[in-house]
């Protein structure tokens, strides 16, 4: 091939490459500017509407009564809105973004664990104190200092004491007369004065009266609280010592005044302390106190614990967790999903298609992992438990924290007294006092409404007193749509502001007393055309 038809051929290639090229930048620059075009379309405002009134709305931007730009709603917002106030919705990306998890409400036994610290006291119910029953002198105590183990029957200290002397001096006496009686009496009375049985066979069989009286420990423990030394004066009523037996132990326990239902004797308990790590000590619940700590608002509640190894002593700190017993089924959650604050319990609801929005919950017992649900939800529905914080922050700004099926039992439309503020009769608009109105819990306000097209808005001025009444024409858009004006002495002009000159409820008995005429007309027409004679008969009287 020659070189003028290679040049030729090159030109031809290079010629087809640029058109294809062209072709598709072209092709995709249309597509792109279709795509926007659509986009476009799609994304056209609703409406507008301002900032601080959602009842003010214009078909187009412009600038609210308070001089403020207009806010354009689009389709899904619109959507929002009518879920109720404080929807909010969020894209599918950023609902993954932010990590936001739901489960759902539903009803499972109250099974909670009470998680609280106690201190390891003496069981009382095995605790003796020691004290004399005469006057005297200690004259060899065998118990040298507090915390010293002791057994059954080992001696605890010496007393002399004048009165202990008479009292042997008598029964060495009746024993020399060999009176029944008087040996009977006089035992007694050592015994009455704790002497033990072992002294007085001694004094029986000897009948030498002792100086001093040895006195032994009336059971095994240790010595706690030792009051006396030797040559000590004692007398009736003094706290020598006391003895406690440790083979079991109490611990004394606090809880909640929220928690005190739910524990009761009986209950399993588990308990650990810091010094022995890894160890659990098995108990019960032995008595729940009748009385509340008025300054911490708690409930002692005492256990009971073995303590064979004698490893618990008196005054050790513990944790212990109380078993409660499952109740009847309640409607929980997880704890994690509700939000407590001040003073409201709330959780972030997830409606589907990306909408949430925050309600106002009653929450009852409150367990290690579940809440109870007084009131606010339904079995089933979906509630969020990771990021429901973030969620509620944006939704709480205007939300009601209602569920979205709280109007259906509320009219569309109410009567209420009011007072006119200001009038905007460019926007048809007017700024209204008007006192509570509890068929749609709203207390007293003052708030902008729309006057609707039959109200001549000539006859409202400020400071105008009036009944009016409020119709909810669509979501947070309420419409003035009847009026009647007070007049000075406090009496209500019922035809001075409408253009129909006449309630609306008149209207409608009107309505349907024409059409109870009719149906009867109708009914006789077909009567008679069913009866020529009885047609007759009627209308010549017969």
């Amino acid at each position: 091939m020659t070189s003028p038809h290679k040049t030729i051929l090159l030109m031809l290639i290079a010629i087809m490459l640029t058109a294809v090229i062209t072709y598709g930048m072209t092709r995709k620059y249309f597509e792109d500017n279709t795509a926007h075009d659509n986009d476009s379309v799609e994304k056209q405002p609703l409406y507008w509407v301002a900032p601080m009134d959602p009842n003010y709305r214009r078909d187009q931007p412009g600038k609210s009564p308070m001089g403020m730009d207009l806010i354009p709603v689009y389709e899904e917002n619109e959507t929002s809105m009518d879920s109720g106030p404080g929807t909010i919705t969020i894209s599918p990306d950023v609902v993954n973004n932010i990590g936001v998890r739901t489960v759902k409400a539903e009803y499972l036994p109250i099974h909670s664990e009470i998680k609280t610290v106690g201190y390891v006291q003496y069981d009382e119910d095995k605790l003796v104190h020691i004290h004399p029953r005469v006057e005297g002198w200690v004259e060899k105590l065998y118990v040298k200092a507090a915390g010293d183990p002791i057994k059954r029957g080992q001696p605890l200290y010496k007393l002399y004491s004048p009165e202990l002397v008479n009292a042997q001096e008598e029964l060495v006496l009746a024993l020399n007369r060999d009176n029944v009686r008087l040996i009977k009496a006089s035992e007694d009375r050592l015994k009455a004065l704790q002497i033990a049985g072992s002294v007085i066979n001694q004094i029986k069989q000897t009948r030498k009266v002792q100086q001093a009286i040895t006195f032994y420990a009336p059971q095994t423990g240790v010595v706690d609280n030792l009051n006396v030394r030797e040559g000590f004066y004692v007398k009736p009523g003094m706290n020598l010592m006391s003895v406690g037996d440790l083979s079991t132990v109490w611990v004394e326990a606090e809880i909640f005044e929220r928690q005190a239902e739910l524990v009761e004797a009986g209950q399993a308990v588990t308990m650990t302390l810091d010094y022995m790590p890894g160890r659990e000590w098995l108990g019960k619940v032995d008595y729940v106190y009748p009385t509340l700590n008025d300054e911490t608002r708690t409930v002692r509640v005492r256990l009971r614990f073995d303590n064979e190894d004698y490893v618990l002593k008196p005054n050790m700190f513990a944790q212990v967790t109380i078993a409660t017993a499952e109740g009847e089924e309640k409607l929980m959650l997880p704890t994690e999903a509700l939000i407590r604050t001040g003073d409201q319990d709330r959780v972030v609801l997830a409606l589907g298609e990306g909408k949430f929005k925050s309600i106002a919950v009653i929450a009852g017992n409150i367990g290690e992992n579940h809440v109870e649900i007084i009131s606010g939800l339904e079995p089933g529905e979906e509630v969020v438990s990771s990021a429901q914080f973030l969620l509620d922050s944006e939704s709480s700004k205007t939300s009601d924290f209602k569920r979205m099926h709280h109007e259906d039992s509320k009219p569309q439309s109410v009567w209420v007294e009011a007072k006119i503020e200001s009038v905007m009769a460019e926007h048809r608009m007017v700024t209204a006092t008007h006192s509570a109105i509890s068929e749609w819990d709203w207390p007293a306000m003052t708030m902008d409404f729309i006057v609707s097209e039959n109200i001549d808005l000539s006859a409202l001025s400020k400071g105008t007193q009036l009944h009016m009444e409020i119709t909810k024409s669509g979501t947070d858009r309420y419409e003035i749509t009847e009026i009647h004006i007070k007049d000075a002495d406090g009496t209500t002009n019922q035809s001075s502001a409408t253009q129909t000159n006449r309630p609306m409820s008149s209207i409608r008995d009107d309505v349907q007393s024409d059409r109870i005429a009719l149906n009867q007309a109708t009914s006789t027409q077909k009567a008679d055309a069913e009866d020529p004679e009885h047609s007759y008969q009627q209308h010549s009287g017969m």
